[in-house]
């Protein structure tokens, strides 16, 4: 298993055939720039999205036409996604399983908003956010936590799903800030690796995950922090 952090909330996950990009916010990512966009989104075959705010969306519509990969989200955003010109769409709710050649995608619980104004000013409701649970079928399994507050039903997801590796938001003002994420995997996980995410992208949300890591002191979690464009091997 190869993970890359392509910069906010973006990854890029490949495992045996599947190569996946999760929230592939890139063109206008800050954090992206000067990154390799061929190279990043070269022999795609899925696009997972956690919920529909631009910084997640981004560039998925242009990509899934590109590339021709299968697009997974929540109902109300895959519906949103069709009327762009998507066919090759897969959609879920909260707690619902999809499953693909070699990985299934179980939709979680997060506490966020999932609306998105597009460029005609039009305000579109695209369902709840969640987070999206990923197990291989021989690999670790991941966590991506999307953007979410702490709640205490994420005991619930650790003990239905027991993730290995977790991408944490920790960026604050529209998730939790690091020491609060720190607390929810203490709190709540038994993560093996977690890979801080959602932040240095805006000038108003933290510039760096140290508070996360500050407050994972002394916990059995490893904790990884890539550069943008780097990649991490399990």
């Amino acid at each position: 298993m190869k993970i890359t952090w392509l910069g906010h909330s973006a990854f890029r996950i490949e495992v045996g055939k599947a190569k996946i990009l999760l929230d592939p916010f890139l063109t206008h990512n800050s954090s992206f720039s000067g990154q390799n966009l061929k190279d990043a989104v070269s022999g795609v075959t899925h696009i997972l999205l956690t919920h529909g705010h631009g910084d997640h969306v981004g560039d998925t519509v242009a990509l899934a036409k590109e590339t021709g990969a299968v697009v997974l989200a929540n109902a109300d955003l895959a519906s949103w996604l069709g009327s762009k010109g998507l066919s090759k769409l897969e959609m879920g709710n909260t707690g619902g399983t999809v499953s693909f050649d070699g990985f299934s995608a179980t939709f979680t619980n997060a506490l966020h908003s999932s609306a998105q104004i597009t460029e005609d000013g039009v305000s579109h409701a695209l369902g709840n956010a969640n987070g999206l649970m990923l197990h291989f079928d021989e690999e670790a399994s991941i966590l991506a936590m999307g953007d979410t507050d702490i709640f205490s039903d994420m005991a619930l997801i650790n003990e239905l799903h027991q993730p290995d590796i977790g991408l944490v938001p920790v960026g604050d003002r529209f998730t939790m800030g690091g020491a609060v994420a720190a607390l929810a995997c203490q709190r709540y996980f038994n993560f093996k690796t977690a890979i801080p995410c959602h932040y240095g992208t805006f000038p108003i949300i933290d510039q760096t995950p140290e508070k996360f890591v500050s407050g994972m002191d002394g916990s059995k979690t490893t904790i990884k922090t890539p550069k943008p464009g780097e990649s991490l091997s399990f």
